[in-house]
């Protein structure tokens, strides 16, 4: 009986392939935004580096830089990982942030292109992914059902 009353009903959100692929997706970029954090930490404390990186030792512009991404990265991972609305506005602050850093200001910072490259790609596959979802949404919605007869 119950099988009856579900004819004609959309499937729940999040079900599909689409969904599933863009979660998994999120969840990497969560995990690889923890990992950038927690080795800014370390940098910062004196774990890596020799203690080489330790807060105290760095000029300024290194210092605001590192602390701004060694809070935002975690924060980002934490967002992304809960699929909230802020989570990918932290992460796409934070990778801006790198990627100007590396761009802008490469005597300052140095260049990184690997790690540029790789925030543009992550962040095009992102918007592309959002793009599919909406279309497929939308395409969704279209769907001539029972109950718009």
């Amino acid at each position: 009986m119950m099988a009856i009353l579900q004819i004609g009903t959309a499937p729940e959100a999040g079900t599909g392939a689409l969904e599933a692929s863009f979660r998994l997706f999120v969840r990497l970029v969560a995990l690889s935004c923890l990992v950038a954090g927690l080795q800014y930490w370390g940098r910062l404390i004196g774990y890596s580096d020799g203690g080489m990186s330790r807060f105290d030792l760095l000029p300024p512009y290194w210092q605001f830089a590192s602390a701004a991404l060694a809070v935002l990265l975690p924060v980002a991972a934490v967002g992304l990982w809960m699929q909230v609305s802020w989570g990918p506005v932290i992460w796409v602050v934070a990778a801006g942030s790198e990627i100007i850093m590396h761009k802008a200001f490469p005597l300052w910072y140095g260049e990184r292109p690997l790690l540029v490259i790789a925030h543009a790609v992550v962040i095009s596959v992102y918007i592309g992914f959002r793009v599919a979802l909406f279309v497929k949404r939308r395409q969704d919605a279209k769907l001539v059902r029972t109950d718009s007869l």
